[in-house]
């Protein structure tokens, strides 16, 4: 049986998967990316060149793996062609090492349109989208309205649901937002014009996967956000249109659950989010800047700044849960390297009532008093530490602090952006893969 696993997020997402599956890749003959859209940012750092990848799946940046688009992601054709040729320029040929799902649904220029004027529409209710259309996307994937990567490959079918699908959106755009109507004929034409670089790229994902992994071929599966802004169990309605916990990849690729191994889940060493919603641990004002600062929050696409606070053990305890994590990758160890102690909240309470798990309600999350147990810093460099036994013994503290908390062990730590700045804490997960 081969080894087949999901990397997923703890967080809100931005934990530093891309290094992750970068480092992990190597063990790995396909990566395939199972949601989302170009609103991921993940940044691999190589040699020190770097990579921000939106659509394309990380272990593309190895020349000897191949990359899959699943079903589960919605594609911009004319961002996904760009993002190709902007990392061939860099000096990584994708050739045939990229598939791409033909279930895959196509994001539109209407979807952008229309996700921008929503937005706008909530007022100070915005929820904080990347106004690329990936939400609207997915609601046209769930209303059955929506246009798929195969449509392209018969240009009069195409010509005929986009007219159906524009006059739809017209009639919408014109009641709701006052907008300009769409042509549907020069839309047409112009995806079209587009889709010629993309038909060569268009496969079965599903079938792929299954008949590589009957031959013994091991697959990584790579989701975007995380855990706590999944569709069904991340802090609704702040959460992405996808299903970013690990369920996701089964979903999302066309492969039956019984054929994953094995479940990692990555948290950075502290907290982050970026966009609107509940942060029961964010660390407003000083604290927060220098977090920000020492550990370049800022968003990889978006340029936005994340808010920044301390781990947040509910929250992780319920990603492990949803997500039945196997393991822990923590990264970013190295940015809390200055602080004499560092608060880690361990509890909720609202309203006088401790949470045994994580709430449901915005309401609790957003005002719930955190209840906070305060570790003693270390003050000591771990900035590209390869030997778990030559970090810091309070830095070695904090790893198992965590661990017990959440109740799953630690596999890897990052202490830097370079795929090899990693120290592996369980050589049996190392000897799995």
């Amino acid at each position: 049986m081969s080894t087949n696993v999901v990397v997923v997020g703890v967080q809100w997402g931005d934990e530093g998967k891309g290094k992750v599956v970068d480092a992990l890749a190597e063990h790995f003959d396909i990566v395939a990316r199972y949601q989302g859209g170009a609103n991921a940012g993940h940044t691999v750092l190589v040699a020190g060149k770097k990579f921000v990848l939106q659509l394309l799946p990380t272990g593309i940046v190895r020349p000897e793996k191949i990359a899959a688009i699943g079903n589960g992601v919605v594609v911009d054709p004319e961002s996904l062609l760009r993002e190709i040729r902007k990392i061939e320029e860099n000096g990584v040929s994708v050739g045939r090492r990229l598939m791409v799902s033909d279930r895959a649904h196509l994001i539109l220029p209407y979807h952008r349109a229309h996700e921008v004027a929503a937005e706008e529409a909530r007022g100070v209710g915005k929820i904080g989208t990347t106004a690329k259309g990936i939400g609207p996307t997915y609601e046209d994937k769930a209303g059955r309205r929506g246009l798929r990567a195969c449509d392209l490959r018969d240009p009069a079918k195409f010509r005929e649901k986009c007219g159906a699908v524009v006059a739809e959106k017209n009639r919408i755009a014109s009641a709701l937002f006052g907008g300009s109507p769409l042509n549907a004929g020069e839309l047409a034409d112009q995806y079209l014009r587009v889709a010629e670089g993309i038909l060569p790229y268009l496969a079965d994902v599903s079938a792929y996967l299954g008949a590589e992994m009957d031959r013994g071929k091991r697959v990584l599966f790579e989701g975007a956000q995380g855990t706590l802004l999944d569709l069904d169990h991340g802090t609704y309605p702040f959460v992405t249109s996808s299903s970013a916990a690990a369920g996701g990849a089964c979903t999302g690729t066309g492969v039956g659950p019984t054929r994953i191994s094995s479940v990692m889940g990555v948290s950075k060493a502290y907290a982050t989010r970026v966009g609107s919603g509940p942060f029961p641990t964010e660390a407003t004002g000083p604290e927060g800047e220098k977090i920000r600062e020492r550990g370049g929050e800022y968003g990889a696409v978006t340029g936005r700044p994340r808010r920044c606070g301390w781990f947040d053990v509910p929250a992780a305890r319920y990603s492990a849960r949803v997500n039945n994590l196997d393991a822990l990758i923590i990264t970013k160890l190295d940015i809390l390297d200055p602080l004499p102690e560092i608060p880690v909240g361990v509890a909720y309470e609202y309203k006088g009532k401790r949470f045994a798990d994580f709430p449901p309600e915005i309401e609790s999350l957003e005002h719930a008093q955190v209840h906070y147990r305060t570790v003693p810093g270390w003050q000591q460099s771990t900035y590209g530490v390869r030997d778990f036994s030559r970090l810091p013994a309070r830095a070695q503290d904090y790893l198992r602090f965590l661990a017990d908390q959440v109740g799953v062990k630690i596999a890897m730590v990052s202490t830097g952006p370079e795929r090899d700045q990693t120290i592996w804490l369980e050589q049996s997960v190392v000897s799995r893969l």
